[in-house]
């Protein structure tokens, strides 16, 4: 069951859940270009997001500027109520980058040891209470289901148990946020359907708020609940079940119709169909 922060009526409006993300009139850029341009979002707690779009279109600025690692030329970000790095949210922003999955296979670090980095911070580093630290690592572990190859090194694992470990660590911080780049990427299908799976148990079930952004544009449209495409400024925001057909997105993008609405496939195709052991070749119009 999803919880919503609910910002008070005024008399004649409507209950709005208060976002924990506010971007308005965001602008960044990058060696001199505009990445992004007047941006506007809000995204309220529970929200599972697709963030869609071509290559260079923004998206990974946009998670390094909520992150606060690349700077607005213009706009604001406030994520619970206060700007990116602020102290005040330290914990509560999980990253999942997507070079988790391509990690170099020489990195001496287990699975354990990686997920609790993830319960150190400034305000607790030297603290002695290991115990705590201890019960949110084994908890993380099995949220994301390595339990069993908690000793093994990062290097050893599959890209997609790679991945799992990643998300752990920002588990193990207790993320209520969680921002994922390609996190699809580099992964067997397999793998890819058990990542999913996860991240929709970890937003109806533990509350979380998910940002992710990929292109595998059949795989997020399976588990968002909201889609986003993204190309300099938001095209499209909106229900999943809304999200536009690939014609509609050529429309977004300013494409336009090189052939016209009347545009057949007039070119012979030869199929080759197998009757009693012999080839045929029939010639069909498309």
């Amino acid at each position: 069951m999803v919880v919503l922060n609910m910002q008070p009526l005024a008399d004649g409006q409507v209950m709005k859940p208060t976002p924990i993300l506010d971007i308005k009139g965001l602008t960044v850029s990058r060696s001199g270009k505009v990445v992004l341009s007047k941006v506007d979002l809000a995204i309220s707690k529970g929200e599972f997001i697709g963030l869609v779009g071509p290559n260079g279109s923004g998206k990974s600025t946009l998670l390094l500027a909520i992150l606060g690692v690349l700077k607005a030329q213009q706009g604001t970000i406030d994520i619970y109520g206060h700007k990116p790095m602020s102290r005040n949210i330290l914990g509560k922003i999980g990253w999942v980058s997507q070079a988790a999955a391509v990690m170099p296979k020489n990195v001496r670090i287990t699975v354990r040891e990686l997920i609790r980095l993830g319960t150190l911070n400034s305000r607790n580093m030297f603290l002695r209470r290991r115990s705590i630290h201890r019960e949110k690592v084994e908890r993380a572990m099995k949220m994301v289901g390595l339990e069993e190859v908690a000793e093994h090194d990062i290097g050893r694992l599959s890209g997609g148990q790679r991945q799992r470990a990643v998300i752990g660590r920002a588990l193990a911080s207790e993320s209520e946020f969680i921002l994922l780049d390609e996190p699809l990427v580099g992964i067997d299908r397999e793998s890819r359907n058990s990542l999913l799976k996860l991240l929709d148990k970890l937003c109806h079930e533990e509350n979380k708020t998910i940002l992710m952004v990929s292109h595998d544009l059949a795989a997020i449209r399976q588990t968002a609940h909201r889609m986003i495409y993204l190309e300099e400024s938001i095209r499209f925001d909106g229900p999943t079940e809304d999200f536009p057909d690939l014609t509609s997105l050529a429309g977004l993008r300013g494409i336009e119709p090189v052939h016209g609405h009347e545009h057949e496939h007039k070119t012979p195709v030869s199929v080759v169909i197998q009757t009693g052991g012999e080839d045929q070749t029939k010639k069909e119009e498309e």
